[in-house]
């Protein structure tokens, strides 16, 4: 059984330069107190509402990205966050760190709609994963961002905005991954087209899960694991964790052919948002893998040590490509709350409100 919430943005802060309103393309979501974060696809900002009643999120603030963080595009260029954690005092995102293939439009002449599916954007500020100071104002009980801070809980400790270091238009969880024997035939080809493509972050202590919508392997999803090594400046490196030395270990789930949207920790568990890696409507539905954080070495989860726990309708018919479960985060011990790609008619409140849906666990 679910409920509804409904998110009011404000107006003046919700267009993208293209005219697209925030509440089309909600891609990731995290509540923490009365705060719900949430980013667009489209945009370089992310967007904090506030609790105003039981049943509505508003007091919308936008908080544009370049001004805590380097963004390789500028400060205009798309960052695709598709992930949100929090821990420690910081704000984690991660961008897409995928390829984008142009869609073809109805208005245009035949021969200019194909080009068009020949032509691939490759945006830098994608490659992006990154971790911003937030603190929670005690006058106020608002969460928010900094660029550098005290931390609040241990005198004379700095809290600073850094981000993976980059060598030229990529960052060095893509370097690495470039060379994967898995991943390797994969990261020139766009996300929509089974490509590399991260969806889903979620944070457990030093550890960090990185979620991929694509590629799905005959079946198989990955969650990628890394830590970092600590730093004082505004670049941070990842830290050897494989058996030989690797920055990263691959863990892979039997998810029934679909791909990973977003990840939360739950205890030792962690919870999946998965649904389709293609450009297509299909079944969405939320895993729990438990014990997940326990994992030492790389992990290959059958689907009968997976628990289903439930699906999120989908748009199909006349509502096909809408209504896409994208954002999923804890709004209590025994609740999460999905926010939506694409929304129906019937999800949007009024001309800058849309419905979230809350699910008991």
């Amino acid at each position: 059984m679910k409920k509804h919430l409904t998110l009011e943005f404000d107006e003046k802060q919700s267009y993208n330069q293209a005219g697209k309103h925030v509440r089309d393309g909600l891609s990731t979501s995290l509540l923490l107190g009365d705060n719900l974060w949430i980013a667009c696809d489209e945009r370089s900002s992310l967007e904090r509402l506030t609790r105003l009643d039981k049943e509505t999120f508003g007091s919308h603030t936008s908080f544009e990205l370049h001004k805590y963080l380097e963004l390789p595009g500028g400060k205009e260029c798309e960052i695709d966050v598709e992930g949100m954690g929090f821990d420690e005092h910081y704000l984690w995102i991660v961008g897409s760190h995928s390829l984008a293939r142009k869609k073809p439009k109805k208005k245009d002449s035949m021969e200019k709609q194909i080009k068009r599916l020949a032509k691939v954007k490759d945006d830098p500020s994608r490659y992006l994963l990154a971790r911003i100071p937030m603190i929670k104002n005690k006058e106020t009980g608002e969460y928010e961002l900094h660029k550098t801070c005290e931390r609040p809980d241990i005198p004379n400790v700095k809290l600073q905005a850094s981000q993976l270091v980059s060598y030229g238009d990529k960052n060095k969880l893509w370097q690495v991954l470039a060379s994967d024997m898995h991943l390797k035939p994969f990261m020139q080809i766009p996300g929509k087209d089974n490509g590399f493509d991260i969806e889903g972050l979620a944070l457990s202590k030093e550890k960090i899960y990185i979620g991929l919508r694509g590629p799905v392997l005959r079946g198989w999803a990955m969650i990628l694991e890394v830590e970092i090594e600590e730093s004082k400046s505004e670049h941070f490196k990842l830290k050897p964790i494989g058996e030989n030395g690797e920055f990263y270990k691959k863990h892979f789930l039997h998810l029934e052919g679909m791909g990973i949207r977003e990840l939360r920790v739950v205890g030792h568990d962690l919870l999946i948002l998965a649904g389709p890696t293609m450009d297509l409507d299909g079944t969405i539905s939320v895993y729990c893998w438990k014990n997940a954080t326990k994992q030492k070495p790389e992990a290959i989860v059958h689907r009968k040590e997976l628990e289903r726990l439930f699906d999120v309708p989908h748009g199909s018919g006349e509502t096909s490509g809408q209504d896409k479960a994208e954002g999923m985060t804890l709004y209590d011990d025994n609740h999460v709350l999905i926010v939506f790609d694409s929304p129906t008619d019937k999800r949007k409140h009024g001309d800058n409100g849309v419905k979230a849906d809350i699910y008991k666990l």
